[in-house]
């Protein structure tokens, strides 16, 4: 787990880099904001397609192999960005990066892979750690680097270069979680679960309906990471280079959260109680947003909605790992992994749409709408464990 954590953080701090520059790059090259909400779809769509894919490969040919791959593809995708000058070259590299963006869902089911059900939840924390700390050095480095004359250029080439050193250090460094001959055996025992379409495993793994709050959690985020920029960027005058210092602090929060105090909150209040109380926070910043009127009180909503959000999707990956037998995990974390890139899909869009029509409130609070959903979903699941009709998770590792 420390190899694939470093290997993680590496890769991130390039994706970091580019999430305060992508709402100020585009305009200097004739996109409006909802040109801005479909290149952040664009890369959704192509992630959507292609997560599941890679996942069941990683599940034939192992773990270590697609990772290093969609690293390759993620660094090519960045030098891309770094040299567009037109639009449509802003589209293809990001289309490109999302066909590519198979390591979040391999690297989950890696993490599975290695952790036993009790401290499962602290590991799946480990990835959003990586993740939160390459969200505290990206967006600060790329918000330096672009600087005040909004130079672009540079910090997408740096991205690169990190994705690049992050597949050098897995081809070095990390070793394989799912080695041949457990391969070998998961395909001659999986019987007819490997032919299964993905409803069909979903259906037989009952987990239809959980796999759908990836998407709603999305929705949710993607709309933050879209409207921020903008609504600090018109309502104070912000660009790259402030926007990049907050997501860096959210960051830097990310990774005491999720590398800290996770697995100590897993242990005080079991996984689903401690999924409502996260939705319940995303929910209140997302509301808080839509009425926050002076810079402190709009960082601050923000920052409680993404505290919030920070916490459910490890929280959901470890739901989804107790429910799916090993011959098929890498498979089922690629699907959740797609379903999160379908939510980054609607999320920009209905925030695009929203924020055109009645302006930044409507946004928030559409968002909040959706969130609601979620919210009323995860209390009606940890109601009824504390009912005791599912008192507690099926482990099924064998």
């Amino acid at each position: 787990m420390p190899v694939l954590f470093c290997v993680i953080v590496l890769d991130l701090i390039g994706f970091g880099i580019v999430i305060p520059i992508l709402p100020f790059l585009s305009p200097t090259l004739g996109a409006d904001k909802f040109d801005i909400a479909l290149i952040l779809v664009i890369y959704a769509i192509c992630a959507g397609l292609c997560g599941p894919l890679w996942g069941r490969l990683s599940d034939r040919v192992g773990r270590k192999p697609v990772i290093i791959v969609c690293l390759a593809g993620a660094a090519a995708s960045y030098v891309m960005l770094g040299l567009a000058s037109q639009l449509w070259m802003v589209f293809a590299a990001r289309a490109f990066a999302g066909l590519m963006a198979g390591n979040f869902g391999v690297a989950s089911a890696m993490i599975a892979d290695v952790t036993t059900p009790q401290n499962r939840a602290r590991g799946m924390g480990l990835i959003g750690a990586a993740f939160g700390l390459g969200i505290v050095l990206g967006p600060l480095l790329g918000g330096l680097m672009a600087g005040p004359d909004a130079s672009f250029t540079l910090p997408c080439i740096v991205a690169g270069g990190m994705s690049l050193l992050a597949m050098l250090a897995a081809t070095v460094f990390l070793p394989e979680s799912l080695p041949r001959e457990q391969r070998r055996d998961n395909q001659a025992d999986a019987g007819g679960v490997q032919s299964l379409s993905i409803y069909g495993l979903l259906r037989a793994t009952e987990n239809r309906l959980l796999v759908s709050q990836f998407v709603l959690h999305q929705v949710a985020v993607s709309s933050i990471y879209y409207l921020f920029p903008l609504w600090m960027g018109d309502m104070l005058g912000w660009n790259a280079r402030e926007v990049g210092i907050v997501f860096g602090i959210q960051g830097g929060v990310m990774v005491v959260v999720q590398g800290g105090l996770l697995g100590l909150l897993v242990r005080s209040l079991g996984e689903w109680r401690l999924l409502c109380l996260a939705i319940f926070a995303l929910l209140l910043g997302l509301v808080s947003a839509g009425f926050a009127n002076s810079m402190q009180t709009m960082v601050g909503s923000v920052f409680l909605a993404m505290t919030g959000a920070t916490i459910c999707i490890p929280l959901l990956n470890t739901i989804v790992s107790y429910t799916t037998t090993l011959d098929s995990r890498g498979r089922m974390m690629g699907i959740t992994s797609a379903a999160s890139s379908w939510g980054r899909v609607v999320g920009p869009l209905l925030a695009g749409a929203v924020l055109a029509t009645v302006g930044y409130r409507g946004a928030w609070l559409s968002s909040a709408g959706v969130v609601s959903i979620y919210f009323t979903w995860a209390c009606v699941q940890a109601a009824g464990r504390s009912a005791g009709r599912t008192r507690q998770p099926v482990h099924r590792d064998l």
